[in-house]
């Protein structure tokens, strides 16, 4: 009889989800199972007999549409998957009574005011995107008793990785636009991964949030990615993006006062983030 973990990873092709992936391949104390196009969040059916049929321990909801600007445009979408597919997968979850660690993001807050928020300030979002993810954190925590809901933000690090394409655009002397002057805690997959595989054989449960320690602006971010990579690159503010929160820097108190996890300074690692690239010859 088999002892391995098994754990159904939803939205697998994402940044978030391929980076579970990746760093589960070769552990042999866990077997992964993944489904993106095959398996859709939105279809409840196919969800539910997917669960049925493999029983996995631990589900880990990576699948979003987090594009801002498409989910205002397409609301629709935005909470079929988001909402909706959260909905299909909590209900998966309780019947097979497997763990659910759903992962959800900063922007559930509105960024009116320069505090970093904590697991019991009330959220308020200002865009589809925020109000859809709120939304799918309701239906999860009302569904089924055995769920973490992570928030985290700015991830990068893996897919469609906004940091290593700044870094390519850096080298080809182009300037690195940016939307919009926010403040937050960019946060490397590899660090929310570390912590989500401590979830995994943890008895907590409830809402945690999870981003590296301390803040930034953006623009500050990319201006530090070009001065530790020993490039030069302007960075500039494109339009200011109203439905984006201006601050939503999160405060990992849950993380403290249970002592479950400590996330690294953003700074510490962007730091490893870049040694991995020269390592592969990015840098």
């Amino acid at each position: 009889m088999s002892l391995q973990t098994r754990i159904w990873i939803t939205g697998a092709e994402g940044r978030l989800g391929s980076a579970l992936v990746k760093h589960f391949e070769h552990n042999t104390d866990y077997e992964i199972l993944t489904s993106d196009k095959d398996v859709p969040v939105e279809d409840d059916k196919q969800i539910i007999r997917f669960a049925n049929l493999n029983h996995p321990d631990v589900i880990i909801n990576c699948a979003a549409i987090s594009d801002v600007d498409y989910c205002e445009k397409n609301p629709d979408e935005a909470y079929k998957i988001n909402a909706i597919g959260a909905r299909n997968v909590a209900v998966a979850a309780r019947m097979i009574n497997a763990k659910l660690i759903h992962i959800s993001t900063d922007d559930v807050f509105n960024g009116v005011n320069e505090e970093a928020h904590n697991e019991f300030d009330t959220p308020k979002p200002i865009s589809v995107y925020g109000k859809s993810k709120l939304a799918g954190e309701s239906l999860v925590e009302r569904l089924t008793d055995k769920h973490v809901i992570v928030r985290s933000s700015w991830l990068y690090g893996k897919n469609y990785d906004l940091v290593e394409q700044a870094i390519l655009k850096a080298k080809k002397g182009e300037d690195i636009v940016i939307p919009k002057q926010e403040y937050s805690t960019p946060t490397s997959t590899r660090s929310l991964v570390d912590f989500l595989t401590t979830l995994i054989t943890s008895h907590e449960y409830g809402l945690f949030h999870a981003s590296d320690r301390g803040s930034c602006s953006r623009k500050e971010f990319f201006e530090t990615v070009i001065k530790k990579a020993n490039l030069h690159a302007q960075v500039k503010v494109a339009r200011d993006q109203e439905s984006r929160p201006a601050y939503s820097a999160l405060d990992n108190m849950m993380l403290r006062i249970t002592g479950i996890y400590k996330m690294p300074e953003w700074e510490d690692d962007l730091d490893a983030y870049l040694d991995r690239l020269r390592e592969r010859g990015v840098l």
